[in-house]
Order: structure tokens, then sequence, then C-alpha cells
């Protein structure tokens, strides 16, 4: 008999289908916010009418923007928006943007409620992985302002309570933690995304299938992030070959925005992940790979390596994505392909020089060492690498 415990995460409420204007107006308004930072993709501020929407609802409400937060949130950006957000005696964040601003604003809510001045002192907050996979978290205080998240990208980091940050002067992605770093709202409104480079909105869908197929295909999985995992693939699968056909079709980007919703239950309640994640994250802080790339790249030839254990579940993921007739492999490597989105790490830019750090820095992401297939070290890792090369 199945034994767990299900927790609701703190979120107040995920507003979708809403018009941005209508629904910021009526959260301002609950939450009875006084001064609003902004947190912003510097594309978007600079390219789009977005933020002159924000800057008209938010009246004298607006206590500032920032748009300077970079790839895989550089924590000196992290620091530097946060004493900008003290200064301004911010009572509410507001984040329009992708992962990394969603995780900015993360970490900018850890720096408020731990008196972090300066990017050095983050070290003391971060998460340390035991060489026996153990994660060891040290005492955070809750965060000292809230956010509202306006995702622009379907990494779906908006749902959870953790936050990667980069210390971009050792090139190493930490891990930050703490319940209440989760955003208070988050709202989907397509119409959004319909400005976020093609490349980037599919990638990160498929990060977002990367999420369902290692929830389904975890050591621990639940019932409910069973089930949301698979209707996660289905809206996925369907969205994302929708928008590749038409971008303007704003009922399969909303497809894709609820599916990555659905793809991160189980990471609200402790379903762990495997190795595309443990590798895409390394990939990520060494080699500078968008995360959407590090799952196109990596997922397919995680779950070729992993089929000898789990071969049942995974012909779940092959159902779920419409490709019945194929390995789960095959069917997410054929979806990636017919979104046009690379498949090798050539194609992101990596160099075969990095490949033995990205294995060596692997072994120290917690994924790895939930892989439903032991790896034993970092030459496994490195075979993977090579397998996808």
């Amino acid at each position: 008999m199945v034994r767990g415990i299900h927790r609701y995460p703190p979120v107040d409420g995920v507003i979708y289908g809403i018009p941005l204007a209508e629904a910021l107006a009526e959260e301002i308004k609950r939450l009875d916010a006084g001064a609003v930072y902004v947190m912003a993709s510097g594309t978007l501020a600079r390219q789009t009418g977005v933020m002159d929407d924000v800057r008209s609802i938010l009246g004298n409400r607006l206590a500032g923007v920032c748009t300077r937060i970079g790839a895989h949130t550089p924590r000196i950006d992290v620091v530097a928006a946060a004493n900008e957000a003290r200064a301004a005696k911010a009572d509410v964040l507001l984040t329009v943007g992708g992962g990394s601003v969603t995780d900015a604003a993360k970490m900018v809510g850890l720096c408020l409620g731990n008196d972090v001045t300066t990017p050095d002192q983050l070290d003391a907050f971060a998460a340390v992985i035991t060489p026996e996979g153990k994660t060891e978290r040290p005492p955070v205080k809750p965060p000292g302002v809230r956010s509202i998240a306006v995702p622009t990208t379907l990494s779906a980091g908006e749902f959870t309570w953790f936050a990667g940050c980069t210390d971009t002067v050792n090139h190493r992605k930490q891990s930050y933690g703490h319940g209440l770093m989760m955003p208070r709202t988050v709202i989907l409104d397509p119409a959004v995304t319909v400005h976020t480079p093609e490349w980037l909105f599919l990638s990160t869908g498929i990060r977002a299938v990367d999420h369902a197929v290692e929830d389904i295909c975890s050591i621990n999985p639940t019932p409910f992030s069973d089930g949301m995992s698979l209707q996660a693939l289905r809206l996925l699968a369907r969205g994302l070959a929708a928008v590749k056909a038409d971008p303007h079709d704003m009922a399969a980007r909303l497809d894709c925005q609820l599916g990555s919703w659905m793809s991160i239950m189980g990471s609200q309640n402790g379903v762990a992940k495997g190795a595309s994640h443990g590798i895409g994250h390394v990939l990520g802080g060494t080699a500078d790979v968008p995360h959407g790339y590090t799952s196109c790249i990596m997922l397919p030839h995680v779950l070729r390596f992993n089929e000898p254990v789990n071969a049942a579940r995974q012909k779940w993921v092959s159902e779920a994505l419409g490709r019945p007739d194929l390995s789960a492999g095959d069917a997410v490597a054929a979806l990636i392909a017919s979104l046009g989105l690379p498949g090798t790490l050539r194609a992101a830019g990596v160099r075969a020089d990095q490949l033995d750090a990205v294995a060596a820095g692997s072994m120290h992401d917690r994924w790895i060492h939930t892989n439903p297939r032991t790896i034993e070290g970092p030459a496994t890792v490195r075979m993977l690498l090579d397998a996808a090369w």
C-alpha cells in the first residue's frame, strides 16, 4: 500500500488566462502593496511595451526597476538588486521574465531577510552536497519580501521554493532555499510570452518536459506527481508543436504554460530528479549552456542509460508524448528535433576541454545521487557527456 504526505506549497494562487493588466491590478489591490520593486528581462524591457503597461498599472506604487539580471542569476546582480530594493523600502517584488529573473527575486528576498549586502555573504546560506549525496542546507531566515511572478518562459521556477544562483568568480552554481522563497502569486498570461524568442520559449518547454519525465521515472514518485506529470507531457507535446506551427496561437501557449505548472508538482513535494537535471545544472554554471538546451541535449541520453532499471515507467512517458511505438529516449529526442532545437553539446557551444570539469562538478549536484540507475563517479557522467557530444 502506498504511503506518503502531500504538502501544499505556500502560494496564494495561480492566475491563468486573464490578461496581465487585469490580473496585476487586482493582485496589487489585494496585497495592499505600497512599494513594488520590479525585476524584468532586459530585452523585454527594451524591446516591448510590457514594462510600459506595468508602470501604468503600478503608478506611484512603483519603487524601482531592475533590468540587469544576467543568465544563470549571477549573485553580484542579485545583491545589487537587493540593495536597491532595500533602499526603496519595497514591500512586494514583481518579476516579468524568465527563470533567471524569477530566481533573482527569490534571492533578493533571501538577501533582505538575512541582511546580505555583499556577494560573498551568500556562501553562508548555500546548500552543501556531501560526498554521500546528501543535501545539507544551513539555517536561513524567511525572505524579507515576497514576489508576484509573471513568467515569460516555461522553466517553472516560479512554482518552487529554491533558487540557483551563480558565483561567477568560481564558476559555481549554488542552490539556496526557504519555503517562503516561492512567489506569492503567479500570473500566467500567454500574450506576454509572444515576446520571448522562439528558441527560448520552446527549449524551456523541453525543460518542463524534463521535470515531468524525471518525476515519472524518479526513485520516489508519488501518485499526485504521476498524474500531474503525465498530463503535463500531454499538454506540452501538443502545445509546443502548435506554437512551433503558429507562434500566435494563444490557446497553445496557455497549454504550454499549464503544462509547465503541472510539470513541477513533484518538486514541490520532494520527488527526486535524476542525472539530466544534475548534469544540466553544471553545464549551465560551467559551460554557460541555457537550461532549456541542457534538457534538450541530456534527457534522451539519460533516459537510455536508465531504461534497464525503469523501463515500465518510461513506457508511460512515450504514451503521454503520443509516441507509444518509441522508447522514451527516442520519443523525447523526436519531439526536440521536431522543434528545431539542438541535440548535441557541440551545437550548444560546449568545448571538448570542458567535459572533464562538467563531469567532476556534476558529482556535487544532489540530483546525480538520486538518479534511478546508480552513477558511480565522474567517469559515468563523462560517458553520458560523450554520448551527447
